[in-house]
């Protein structure tokens, strides 16, 4: 965890000021400060173009009662892209830009949903890691509650279970 906070607050922001002084150097000053301003700018517009399209295509999925799980995945890599397209830099947009593709987006999704198993038995799914092999698991159940209206948990090992009961 420590390196992933190191790359993220030393390492992106070293790289990011170096190309934009490479950048400022060829360009001049006002250029280069224009192209930051405007990248941020449009990707924050295409970013919300797509999210609430993709906030749409949940909703519908819900209506339908059918579990939106590529809409939700897209959802979090466009909030990364619109984190990541505000962020003053070249490298970054490049990367913020790349997550507004949807083919890009699409074999990234698939690549996360290798490493979820759905529990087709219940409604539940299950997350492995691939280096520890830690299982982090829901599971929707019927189960009461308990007299103080509050959800009976277990804990066993690795897995982490809770209940819940649906008021309509």
């Amino acid at each position: 965890m420590f390196q992933l906070l190191f790359v993220l607050f030393i390492i992106i922001p070293i790289i990011e000021i170096t190309v934009i002084m490479q950048v400022g150097a060829l360009l001049g000053v006002w250029p280069t400060i224009a192209i930051v301003i405007l990248s941020a700018w449009l990707g924050a517009k295409y970013v919300r173009q797509q999210g609430l399209a993709t906030l749409q295509s949940v909703q519908t999925k819900m209506a339908q009662g059918e579990m939106p799980s590529s809409e939700i995945v897209t959802g979090l890599m466009l909030l990364v892209a619109g984190v990541l397209l505000v962020t003053p830099g070249f490298v970054t947009d490049i990367f913020g830009l790349s997550l507004l593709v949807p083919s890009v987006r699409t074999a990234i999704a698939n690549q996360v949903q290798k490493h979820i198993k759905v529990n087709q038995f219940g409604a539940g799914a299950s997350f492995h890691s691939g280096a520890s092999g830690n299982v982090y698991q829901h599971e929707k159940t019927t189960e009461p509650f308990t007299s103080s209206n509050e959800p009976i948990s277990h804990h066993q090992g690795d897995t982490l279970e809770g209940e819940f009961k649906r008021k309509d």
